[in-house]
C-alpha cells in the first residue's frame, strides 16, 4: 500500500473502526476480481479459430485470465485509461469514462473490424464501463452529439438502466449490435455485472443481448427528465423516426461471472467475528443520494456493522467536483449529526476505485467529519449545494483513495456503530 493510499487516522473518532470499515470494503472489492471466475468458465473448453474481445473497466484482468485457457489469434482489450496496461499477446486500447472520447470511437472501429473477419468463435468479456468506452454512434450522429446526450443524462440523475436504454438506440454495437456485427461467428459472453439488478441488457448497454427499449422509449425518457429540448437536433430527429426491423438476434451463450450481490456477501464474511452484530440490507441502495442516506440511518439504529450495495444517483445542480459515493458519505455525516448520532464510521466507495471524474473511490466519514470541515474553513451546506463533495471530504481528510482496481461491480457501503 502506498503512502497516498494509507488510511488516515482520526483517533478521537475511532481510527481502528475506520480501518476496519476499509478492510471490509476491500474484501468486497477483492471478491469482484473476475480472473478466477473467467478461468473457471473457460477451463477445458475448446473453441474454433477464436478471437477475444474484452470491453470495460475489468477488461484487461478478464482478458489475461481468458488467455490462459484460450489460444486466440486476436485479442483486443478496450478499457479506461486508469486500467490500461500492456498485456503480452493482446492489443490494449485505452478510452475515456464516463463521457466517451475519440479514442473510444477508434477502439469501436477496431472491434467492428475484428468481428467482421471472425469466422469461428468470438469470446466477449464484458464489464461495467463498456458503454462509454466503446462508442459507435449510428450513422448521422457524431461522437460529440452522443457525448452531449451522455452528459445530460449524467447531470439529471438518470440511473444506469435508463442511461443505457438511451445509449443503445444511438449505437451500432450496443443492444445486441455486437452480435449482429459478429455474425455468422458464434459468440460466447462472460459478464461482470456493475448493475445491481444484474439485468444483462443494461450492463455495458448489452452488446450481446436484446435492447432494453425502443427509440420511442429513449425519446420519452429524455422528455421525462426534462432534457429533450437540450438534445442535439440530429439526435432528436433520429429518435423520432421508426426503426427498421432487423429481425431476431443471432443466438449466443452468456454467463454472469461476478456481481454486486457476491461482493456484499464477501463483505459480510469479512465483517463477521467475535460478538459483532452484522446486518446485510437485502434491498440495493438506488435512487437519490439524499434518500439513500436516510435509508442507511433508518436501518443502522443500534450498535453493529451494517452492509449495503447498489448504485445511487446525484442530480447535479452545481459546478463542484465529486461523485455519488462522496456525496452520499457527506449526506450521511450531515444527517447523522442532525439525528444526534456522534459515534459511527461510514464508508461508501466504488469498486472500480474511481467515483465520478476524480481520483477517489468515495469517502469515509465519522462523527468528527463536519467539525474537521469547519476547522478547515469549509461549510457542509455550501459543499452539497455545489456538488463539491470531493473538496469537502478533502478538507476533512476523509477521501477514500485506493487507485484503479481493474474491476467494477457498482458500489459498496459499510456503516459501523460501536
Amino acid at each position: 500500500m502506498t503512502e497516498e493510499n494509507t488510511p488516515q487516522s482520526h483517533p478521537s473518532h475511532g481510527g481502528d473502526l475506520r480501518e476496519k470499515a476499509r478492510d471490509i470494503f476491500l474484501a468486497g472489492v477483492a471478491a469482484a476480481d473476475p480472473a478466477e471466475a473467467v478461468e473457471l468458465a473457460l477451463k477445458g473448453r475448446r473453441f474454433d479459430d477464436p478471437v477475444i474481445i474484452a470491453v470495460g473497466k475489468a477488461a484487461r484482468t478478464m482478458a489475461e485470465a481468458a488467455m490462459k485457457h484460450v489460444d486466440a489469434r486476436t485479442v483486443v482489450v478496450v478499457t479506461n485509461y486508469e486500467n490500461a496496461r500492456p498485456l503480452e499477446g493482446a492489443e490494449v486500447r485505452a478510452a475515456a469514462h464516463p463521457v466517451p472520447d475519440a479514442e473510444g470511437a477508434r477502439a469501436a472501429l477496431r472491434v467492428e473490424e475484428v468481428l467482421a473477419h471472425a469466422k469461428g468463435d468470438v469470446i466477449a468479456l464484458i464489464s461495467g464501463g463498456g458503454s462509454a468506452l466503446l462508442p459507435a454512434p449510428v450513422s448521422g450522429i457524431s461522437l460529440e452529439e452522443k457525448a452531449q446526450v451522455n452528459r445530460l443524462l449524467l447531470a439529471c440523475g438518470a440511473d444506469i438502466v435508463t442511461m443505457n436504454l438511451v445509449r443503445q438506440q444511438l449505437s451500432r454495437l450496443k443492444g445486441g449490435g455486437f452480435l449482429r456485427a459478429a455474425a455468422p461467428a458464434r459468440v460466447t459472453t462472460l459478464v461482470l455485472s456493475d448493475v445491481v439488478s444484474d439485468d444483462l441488457r443494461a450492463i455495458a448497454s448489452g452488446p450481446t443481448v436484446s435492447p432494453i427499449g425502443t427509440r420511442a422509449d429513449a425519446a420519452q425518457v429524455l422528455r421525462d427528465f426534462g432534457v429533450w429540448e437540450k438534445v442535439p437536433a440530429r439526435v432528436a430527429a433520429f429518435l423520432s423516426k421508426p426503426a427498421h426491423d432487423l429481425g431476431p438476434l443471432p443466438e449466443s451463450e452468456i454467463t454472469l461471472v461476478g456481481s454486486n450481490k457476491l461482493s456484499v456477501a464477501a463483505m459480510a464474511r469479512a465483517a463477521t467475528g467475535g460478538d459483532a452484530n452484522v446486518q446485510v440490507d437485502p434491498v440495493p441502495l438506488e435512487g437519490d443520494v439524499g434518500d439513500a442516506a436516510a435509508t442507511i440511518l433508518d436501518t443502522a439504529c443500534a450498535p453493529g456493522i451494517y452492509l449495503f450495495g447498489g448504485e445511487t444517483t446525484v442530480r447535479v445542480v452545481g459546478d463542484g467536483l465529486g461523485g455519488r459515493n462522496q456525496e452520499l458519505a457527506l449526506r450521511v455525516a450531515e444527517l447523522a449529526q442532525a439525528r444526534g448520532l456522534k459515534d459511527f464510521v461510514f464508508l461508501s466507495g466504488g469498486t472500480d476505485g474511481r467515483d465520478g471524474p476524480t481520483d477517489a473511490a468515495g469517502g469515509i466519514v465519522d462523527g468528527g467529519t463536519l467539525n474537521r470541515m469547519r476547522e478547515a474553513g469549509t461549510d457542509i451546506t455550501d459543499v452539497l449545494s455545489r456538488n463539491d463533495a470531493y473538496h469537502g471530504l478533502q478538507a476533512a481528510g476523509d477521501l477514500l483513495i485506493i487507485g484503479a482496481t481493474g474491476t467494477n461491480v457498482a458500489d459498496l457501503q459499510v456503516m459501523i456503530i460501536p
